[in-house]
């Protein structure tokens, strides 16, 4: 095995000097294909019955691959847009391979040629107003910990942010005066920044939860002290939505998560009237078109709208012109 051949060098350099020095990915991106590559090694590993210092690339084979995403679904109960996900990552490690070594651009070929899998589309899920209330109302705001989560449910109902944009806020990246609109500074995918209004009664909780934090320090933290992982906010939240449940059965046919309350924060958006183009740029999307879905999955917009255009019924019923003697004579003479 000659060192071109050798896998290794080459995940080390799609790492470090393409993901992060030629592209230039957002860390959140890196992780992506860095949790995707030790995933495959380890499983290439055991398939090959090498060490994983003696991999090449032939033996991270076409076979070897499908075998790998089949293992996504089946064993560890991956959904079908977490498989393409995976693979969407190997279809750039075999680009990047394929570009900077000629010989190997047949293997490049066929594992590019692997298909993604067409995956259902289950809808957005949000929250009605009065569930998105009693979801704010489950945490114990006497205790610290409970007060922490009810503005962490709070600042994400206020600013639909991504769980990655509210675990990244800093003390620093807040700007709370007494007399002007309070607003935090938020970055999004692609390390685009945006600055989103905040209502009085968040940016009170926040003032409180902060305290004298340096302007580095996190906002939202664990009982050590630590930022809170994206991990750690995504199981808060489903957390108070188990408990919530128990008093709405309508929250226990639903998918809770921090995105879910995103989606929330849309879907209210625009039942109050706010522009679509407003929306889109308070969640961070880069085309409207994005935004769009959410005129498409409230009914009470659809109902609204369908109700201005409603055809009235007549007041005065149906015409009885069979009655009319004269008309009836000039239409037999016809």
């Amino acid at each position: 095995m000659t060192e071109v051949d050798r896998l290794g060098p080459w995940v080390r350099r799609f790492l470090l000097e393409y993901l992060v020095g030629e592209r230039h990915f957002a860390a959140n991106t890196q992780r992506s294909y860095r949790d995707t590559l030790t995933l495959v090694i380890p499983f290439i590993a055991t398939t090959t019955h090498r060490t994983v210092d003696r991999l090449c690339i032939g033996d991270l084979a076409a076979d070897h691959v499908r075998q790998f995403l089949h293992h996504l679904e089946q064993a560890r109960a991956c959904r079908i847009t977490t498989r393409n996900q995976r693979l969407a990552a190997l279809h750039s490690l075999a680009r990047f391979i394929g570009g900077r070594s000629p010989e190997h651009l047949a293997w490049c070929t066929e594992i590019c040629s692997i298909p993604f899998k067409k995956a259902p589309h289950d809808g957005v899920c949000y929250l009605d107003k009065h569930e998105m209330d009693a979801l704010l109302d489950a945490p114990n705001r006497c205790t610290r910990q409970g007060f922490r989560d009810h503005t962490v449910l709070l600042f994400l109902y206020n600013s639909g942010a991504r769980v990655s944009e509210a675990v990244g806020v800093t003390v620093g990246d807040l700007e709370l005066p007494d007399a002007h609109q309070a607003s935090v500074r938020l970055m999004g995918k692609g390390s685009k920044v945006r600055r989103c209004p905040l209502w009085a009664n968040t940016a009170s909780a926040l003032k409180t939860l902060i305290g004298d934090r340096p302007s580095s320090a996190a906002v939202f933290v664990n009982r050590r002290g630590h930022a809170l992982t994206r991990y750690g906010l995504r199981d808060l939240v489903r957390r108070y939505g188990r408990t919530v449940a128990h008093r709405l059965p309508s929250l226990q046919q639903k998918r809770l998560s921090p995105h879910t309350i995103r989606h929330t924060t849309a879907t209210h958006l625009l039942r109050a009237g706010v522009d679509i183009n407003t929306i889109r740029a308070w969640l961070g999307h880069v085309s409207v078109d994005t935004t769009n879905v959410y005129a498409e999955i409230d009914l009470d917009t659809k109902a609204k709208a369908l109700a201005k255009c409603a055809i009235q019924p007549d007041p005065g019923g149906p015409p009885i012109w069979k009655d009319n003697r004269d008309l009836m004579v000039f239409l037999r003479s016809l």
